[in-house]
């Protein structure tokens, strides 16, 4: 099997992310602060391993201000949800996923004004078009750091320093770029970072994480249980605490560390190298056959992203071939609708091809060679 949707979930894993998950899952997979016995607080103490490592990462100097989710999904609801009030503007984008833009409608439906940002033909947002769409009551700006359909990396430093200088607060959708790209939150102004664990951080699925600056203001998620201020029937105010209610999914934290632990050892620049020697070796093998529609930027300020069309077959079937090959890819509108506006690609979605740091250059010859085949066929 070769598998290529590494923009949905990385695999495999590395193999220190299994052999944590499994000792923590054999050895003492208990409730973190919830208990004074050596199970618990040995949980407790890699769940704080973990947020110091995630700081790290991206240069938070309050690990406290890290708080764990189940995704980037939720995350990006936490903050979303959590800092919009009615009558507050929000400016984002048709590079968005639908883990912002859904939540995005729904306030809009409760009072919240959206301002949606249009791309060129390669996915790039203008910054300065964002500038020309601050009002006075503008609150939030929520940006999609890499696209999940184009690959198209936007300029993060200029918008963070647009919101900046005019007093609004920017979060940033890294779901395809943390643990691949360098993020740093004080660099970039961001108030807000959102992130998956499972994508490029190499964690377990149902992980994900969400920075909130010191300031920022969220309405609670979720109540309940927290293992402190017990004695209380109020929510806990302070972080990360007011939105951790419940058991967290220690396991799964245990393996997003050993994920950072792993990029920590490779380094993110030789992870972003590779994955991009094979984007460019794909891209360049694709670009000169004309029954092939590349979408998005040719090879600048990309991520390991790559869309494509088979003329006269519809990404479905293209999957499909590939599937019976052995060769997972992704195929559809990636929950991403208006991306494909920008791109031409609304009533067809795409083939999707994302490599990962365990693919090779033999894994792209074999995509390469089986869709020659395909459109050979042209079934």
């Amino acid at each position: 099997m070769i598998y290529l949707d590494n923009s949905a979930t990385t695999f495999p894993k590395p193999k220190n992310v299994y052999d944590d998950v499994m000792d923590c899952m054999k050895n003492y997979a208990a409730n973190p602060g919830r208990g004074s016995y050596d199970m618990a607080i040995k949980a407790a103490h890699k769940v704080t391993e973990t947020r110091e490592a995630i700081a790290k990462l991206f240069n938070i100097s309050d690990l406290f201000n890290v708080i764990f989710t189940s995704s980037a999904t939720e995350a990006l609801n936490i903050g979303i949800k959590g800092f919009l009030k009615r009558r507050d503007h929000v400016i984002t984008t048709y590079m968005e996923h639908n883990s912002v833009l859904r939540p995005i409608s729904y306030l809009k439906k409760r009072g919240i004004e959206v301002s949606i940002v249009k791309a060129d033909q390669y996915g790039f947002v203008n910054p300065q078009t964002i500038e020309g769409m601050i009002k006075d009551n503008t609150k939030l700006i929520v940006i999609n750091h890499v696209s999940n359909v184009t690959g198209t990396i936007q300029n993060i430093d200029e918008i963070g320093e647009i919101a900046h200088k005019n007093g609004i607060s920017f979060m940033v959708d890294a779901a395809q770029s943390a643990g691949v790209l360098n993020i740093d939150v004080e660099k970039s102004n961001i108030d807000m970072l959102a992130f998956a664990g499972h994508k490029g951080l190499f964690g377990p699925q149902g992980t994900g994480a969400l920075y909130i600056r010191e300031g920022i203001k969220l309405t609670e998620f979720k109540s309940g249980g927290t293992g402190s201020n017990s004695f209380s029937v109020e929510q806990p105010e302070f972080l990360p605490d007011r939105f951790e209610s419940g058991t967290l999914n220690t396991p799964g934290i245990v393996g997003m560390n050993a994920g950072i632990n792993f990029i920590n050892s490779i380094g993110i620049r030789n992870i972003a190298k590779h994955e991009m020697e094979l984007t460019r070796y794909l891209i360049s093998n694709l670009k000169n056959k004309d029954y092939v529609k590349l979408y998005g930027p040719e090879l600048n300020n990309r991520g390991a992203v790559v869309s494509f069309n088979i003329d006269g077959i519809d990404s479905s079937d293209v999957a499909a071939i590939l599937n019976v090959k052995g060769i997972c890819v992704r195929n559809g509108y990636h929950c991403a609708p208006l991306v494909h506006e920008i791109i031409g690609t609304k009533n067809k979605g795409t083939v999707r091809v994302s490599p990962g740091y365990f693919n090779t250059i033999e894994d792209i010859d074999k995509l390469i060679e089986a869709l020659i085949e395909i459109n050979k066929g042209k079934i």
